[in-house]
């Protein structure tokens, strides 16, 4: 009889044959494309190459207090902290710029903020959220900026104060 002596192939077996050869077609071309897309992560020629490190910029050590950028903005810290300690058990900065220590040491009191709760609650001492004065205050450094900035005051703008005509 005919077709006996060799297995055929049924309908199911056909359609899974040709799906899976494009599949692999598929994920190859997928593969050839993506390569071209997306740059190598190696980097540099020699990825392992020594190269020099640029030297820390030297901090402002003039204890001239900067102007602010912005409403709210952080002042930056006009001296050195190096060697200043900061950790739970001790806050060096606190020592000038506590509430009760200004007087004697003519540093600027810390705002009035630093002792209130999120909830807005007032405490007689600094709250934890603000203990860590490095968060927001950054010694002032004679360093090229990263980023470029475009920024320009209101004032040079030649907006005036209000009640000023």
């Amino acid at each position: 009889m005919r077709g006996q002596g060799r297995p055929r192939l049924t309908r199911r077996t056909r359609v899974a044959l040709v799906a899976g050869a494009l599949f692999v077609i598929g994920t190859a071309a997928l593969a050839q494309m993506s390569a071209e897309i997306v740059p190598p992560l190696t980097g540099a020629e020699q990825p392992m190459e020594d190269l020099p490190a640029v030297p820390t910029p030297k901090w402002t050590v003039d204890d001239i207090r900067q102007m602010r950028a912005y409403p709210d903005q952080p002042p930056v810290i006009p001296h050195s902290i190096e060697g200043y300690q900061l950790s739970v058990n001790t806050n060096r900065c606190l020592s000038c710029h506590k509430r009760e220590f200004t007087q004697g040491s003519g540093a600027p009191m810390i705002s009035v903020t630093h002792y209130a709760t999120r909830e807005g609650q007032m405490l007689a001492d600094v709250s934890p959220r603000r203990y860590f004065c490095t968060a927001c205050h950054v010694p002032q450094a004679a360093a090229p900026p990263l980023v470029g900035n475009t920024f320009t005051d209101m004032s040079k703008l030649g907006v005036g104060h209000a009640g000023d005509q």
